[in-house]
């Protein structure tokens, strides 16, 4: 929208989490020049192939998901209705038009129990440990099909713990803040004693911009690539630095680890930045800092 694009959007405001914190991400958009949207379920094929027919779109970002590992043991219908005929319906609408490219969301979750640090997208991922990880590498095999049958330009990003303003609320950087300011019980998993490549908000904007804006060609027309800041960040550490933001100490207690979590993850985002020349700004306490500051005189206000 900055630069004059158009811009239609799509979301169902599902209660994952509260729809009112969907809604005010909403409200910062809709008195937007060129942006449009449609509060629907991409579940709903007749209302994408509208949307789609309507607005014409030249290129497709696609992040909706029903997202997270721990809800997939609960509710596992939710991730085959979002994940698979979400997307399957996203496919379908871009081979029916003029899409130029479609970017979509995979996850660091596909690679499962891998222990060979950094994952690399030469690496295997046919071993997933959750259903949620089984989802999203069937999107990559998808669309590898339908790149493949009907020449359509594909890039499959697999995201690395995105956190920063307005980020998921169920996400650990959210509860662990939340926790901390309201003096409630710090759940560590594994006992603290695993780490993430956390990725702040802004340098996956600009990444997922960058690969929207490099139109596949030839034999690449189906790539997939890391999206992750490339330096795993152990959790302890993480809150620490939440601490130091807030002055304020956890409390803290460990706990096992979760069915279908994994100990660590890292990033090799070296053929992204070779495409695209991503590279990411934010270190983690700039990062956190940000997120602590909009936490304090945003989301709480």
């Amino acid at each position: 929208l900055d630069r004059g694009d158009s811009v239609f959007g799509l979301d169902n405001h599902n209660d994952y989490y509260a729809p009112s914190f969907k809604q005010a991400r909403r409200q910062t958009l809709l008195s937007r020049p060129g942006y449009r949207d449609c509060i629907g379920d991409l579940q709903e094929k007749a209302l994408v192939d509208h949307i789609f027919a309507d607005f014409n779109p030249q290129r497709v970002i696609h992040l909706a998901a029903q997202a997270g590992v721990r809800y997939s043991l609960e509710h596992p219908h939710c991730y085959i209705d979002a994940n698979i005929t979400g997307f399957l319906n996203i496919l379908e609408a871009c081979r029916h038009s003029t899409v130029e490219h479609l970017v979509y969301a995979s996850s660091s979750s596909v690679y499962g129990a891998n222990r060979t640090m950094p994952y690399s997208v030469t690496q295997s991922v046919d071993r997933p440990v959750s259903l949620y990880a089984a989802t999203k590498k069937a999107n990559e095999l998808m669309a590898h099909s339908y790149a493949h049958l009907f020449d359509i330009a594909v890039t499959g990003l697999r995201f690395f713990t995105v956190y920063g303003p307005w980020g998921r609320p169920d996400m650990a950087p959210f509860k662990f803040l939340d926790a901390i300011l309201r003096g409630k019980t710090l759940e560590l998993y594994n006992y603290g004693d695993h780490s993430r490549d956390f990725t702040f908000i802004d340098d996956i904007v600009s990444g997922v911009v960058g690969v929207m804006d490099d139109l596949p060609s030839g034999d690449g027309r189906y790539q997939v690539h890391n999206i992750g800041r490339g330096e795993p960040v152990n959790i302890g550490y993480f809150v620490e630095l939440l601490e130091q933001a807030v002055g304020k100490r956890a409390n803290k207690v460990g706990v096992i680890m979760q069915a279908g979590d994994v100990v660590d993850t890292w990033a090799d985002i070296s053929d992204l930045e070779q495409r695209t020349g991503y590279r990411p700004q934010v270190n983690i306490e700039e990062g956190v800092d940000r997120f602590v500051r909009w936490y304090q005189n945003d989301y709480c206000a």
